[in-house]
């Protein structure tokens, strides 16, 4: 099973979802072709009502906590209710260019 795949099954068991996009943005990053190692995960649900974004964050990365320490080196997060989600339009903010990193950088 790829990562992707796996952050998608702990998200979904753990989070009742209206939505839920996992994008492997890896392309993006000084990395080999086929790495998993950089992430976007959209979710949208009605579990967050009430929750700061802090709180969705860390519940996140709490269900993600063993791939984060094997592997995956950046997971951005956008975690909003059905409402914020329409508030915005339906879009995904878009993920800034990779700006590299310093000598050695695995970025």
């Amino acid at each position: 099973m790829s990562v992707q795949e796996t952050i998608e099954l702990k998200i979904v068991d753990a989070i009742k979802i209206s939505g839920l996009e996992v994008l492997n943005e890896s392309h993006m990053h000084n990395v080999p072709p086929g790495s998993e190692s950089h992430f976007k995960v959209i979710i949208i649900s009605d579990d967050f009502v009430g929750q700061s974004l802090v709180k969705r964050h860390q519940k996140i990365n709490e269900l993600l906590a063993y791939e984060l320490s094997n592997g995956v080196h950046a997971l951005s997060i956008q975690a909003m209710t059905a409402e914020e989600w329409t508030k915005k339009g339906e879009k995904v903010m878009p993920s800034p260019k990779c700006l590299g990193g310093g000598k050695g950088a695995s970025h």
